[in-house]
């Protein structure tokens, strides 16, 4: 949980990731989206690069530009992100919820993310014990290679 903290529990990197979900891949767009200093921003794109979470690479179109693109380790971040959404504006009073993260498929909301046991089923806080790798044996390899669903392009975090 610290390198997850680290990673995206600066504001700013939270800001930036939030962007970047929403598929802002430029310098200047993210200047002009989060009302950043220059220097902020050069110093967080370079942490999230230098941890694996965006990659930095030119643009196909115009080899003199540079665009920050989401790595597979940043991807994975999205659940953690809209938790840390959903639960933000379920306990700051007034605050409305706007833009509302929608179902590309049916413009539906989506539901509330929560923790699922190994067969799906929603587990609460009191259902929940911790256990070493090495108590696990297997269960830890089925839990890892359960697929992922896909992420919808465009997000709002």
């Amino acid at each position: 949980m610290p390198s997850a903290l680290e990673a995206m529990g600066e504001r700013w990197s939270f800001m930036i990731l939030r962007a970047a979900f929403n598929g802002v891949r430029h310098f200047e767009d993210f200047l002009d989206q989060l009302g950043i200093a220059r220097n902020i921003l050069s110093n967080r794109l370079g942490r999230l690069v230098e941890s694996g979470i965006l990659m930095r690479e030119h643009c196909a179109d115009d080899r003199r530009r540079i665009e920050y693109r989401l790595t597979e380790k940043g991807n994975d971040l999205l659940p953690a992100m809209l938790a840390l959404r959903q639960w933000g504006e379920k306990w700051s009073l007034g605050v409305p919820c706007n833009p509302v993260l929608c179902d590309a498929r049916d413009g539906l909301p989506i539901a509330p993310i929560t923790i699922r046991a190994h067969d799906g089923r929603v587990v609460g806080p009191g259902e929940l014990v911790w256990r070493d790798t090495v108590d696990l044996g297997m269960a830890d390899r089925a839990l890892s290679a359960a697929p992922e669903p896909a992420a919808p392009e465009r997000i709002s975090a």
